[in-house]
């Protein structure tokens, strides 16, 4: 036994299944990642680096589906997520020619002001950089402090930011502002149908956006009220037909 004390210098280097060596390394070579380990026999093990943080890969479970998502994953903690985000979407935007959204891999939307986004990898694995000074506590529901339409509003949020389920966030949303729109602030319906024009096209539904946007163009708003609205969606081009002023 050693009398030594711990000291507080310890490094933890996350190890992810790996389903295709090939399709990981070109991927996170893609998005500027350093291959510090790139092993094929007698076992796959591979080790990337990006500024101060390293991802390691080792060999998959039998039978592991990367499109169930549920592989495995790590939390990245940073000071500020804006600058990553930026920096990993225009990494793919110069080469795939576009912002991988669907499918694996891909990068999470990301909204202004948010706190969190993900990276999900070739093999299914979620790579999450949260915001040190991230909210601990979560009301998945919407924030017992709010009601109505403004509660509807904080439970997409969440769904869409902590929990990526995008068709959850339209349903609450669709249903929200059945139920609370009318008696709800302008500026919070607006909100709600800036998200479901937002929704219906990554989702796949694009002949909806007429519907909402049409409502939301009627809308009477002031330009903070506008800059509050375009805040509330991850791309706010897609309200450019729809937004008023």
């Amino acid at each position: 036994m050693t009398d030594e004390p711990v000291r507080p210098n310890e490094t933890i280097v996350p190890l992810l299944p790996c389903v295709s060596p090939e399709e990981t390394l070109a991927f996170w070579r893609a998005l500027g990642f350093k291959v510090t380990w790139e092993q094929h026999r007698p076992y796959v093990y591979l080790a990337f680096r990006w500024s101060g943080f390293d991802l390691h890969y080792g060999r998959a479970p039998e039978g592991l589906d990367p499109a169930q998502e549920r592989s495995g994953g790590c939390l990245v903690m940073v000071d500020a997520v804006a600058p990553y985000h930026a920096t990993f979407s225009e990494a793919m935007r110069r080469a795939y020619g576009k912002v991988l959204s669907k499918g694996l891999p891909r990068i999470t939307r990301f909204r202004a002001g948010a706190s969190r986004f993900t990276i999900m990898d070739p093999s299914g694995n979620s790579i999450v950089f949260i915001r040190r000074d991230e909210p601990e506590e979560l009301e998945y529901g919407g924030s017992k402090q709010l009601a109505g339409l403004a509660k509807v509003l904080d439970n997409a949020r969440i769904l869409r930011e902590f929990k990526s389920d995008d068709l959850a966030a339209f349903r609450a949303l669709n249903s929200g502002l059945r139920r609370h729109g009318e008696k709800a602030p302008v500026v919070e319906q607006a909100m709600a149908l800036a998200a479901l024009v937002e929704l219906s096209t990554v989702l796949g539904e694009p002949e909806r956006v007429p519907e909402w946007g049409e409502r939301l163009r009627l809308l009477p708003l002031s330009a903070p009220d506008r800059d509050r609205v375009s805040g509330f969606v991850a791309d706010p081009s897609l309200l450019e037909p729809w937004l008023p002023g």
